[in-house]
């Protein structure tokens, strides 16, 4: 069974947090992949910046739901999520607009899971670390490209 080290792409195109979310969006268009690894000066991975991060700065904010109480207003809807999605769709930089919560995959995984993992959890790009080290990523187009024989 093929696994992440067979198909994926190791010539990896990253991003720092500090980049602005312009030269993102046009690296995004210029390289044409989804999603861009997000890595420090060190080189560790913190995060991970995808195409739909950045279309979902153009949505317009949810107003949370009120009502009174004893003259005054009482929300019913977390006020921390309310002052995420204003930072994420108020982003400027790539730090405030990524996932900071990635999902990665090990070389050793199976096609099967990954594929699973991408279905189930709707992502596009896994970044692939070995023993915490950036070392590839596997997309939707990696997969596809296994459903063509080699000549």
């Amino acid at each position: 069974m093929r696994t992440a080290k067979d198909i994926m792409t190791t010539k990896v195109i990253t991003i720092g947090p500090e980049a602005d979310v312009v030269d993102a969006a046009r690296l995004f268009l210029e390289t044409k992949v989804n999603g861009l690894p997000v890595v420090d000066g060190h080189g560790k991975l913190v995060g991970i910046l995808c195409q739909s991060d950045l279309v979902r700065m153009q949505k317009t904010l949810p107003l949370p739901s009120l009502f009174t109480l004893l003259d005054g207003f009482v929300p019913l809807s977390s006020t921390a999520l309310l002052e995420a999605e204003v930072k994420r769709i108020a982003a400027s930089k790539v730090a405030d607009a990524m996932t900071s919560k990635v999902t990665t995959i090990a070389p050793d995984m199976g096609i099967d899971k990954i594929s699973a993992l991408m279905v189930d959890k709707k992502f596009h790009t896994l970044p692939v670390l070995d023993n915490g080290i950036l070392v590839g990523v596997v997309g939707k187009k990696d997969i596809l490209k296994t459903l063509i024989p080699k000549a």
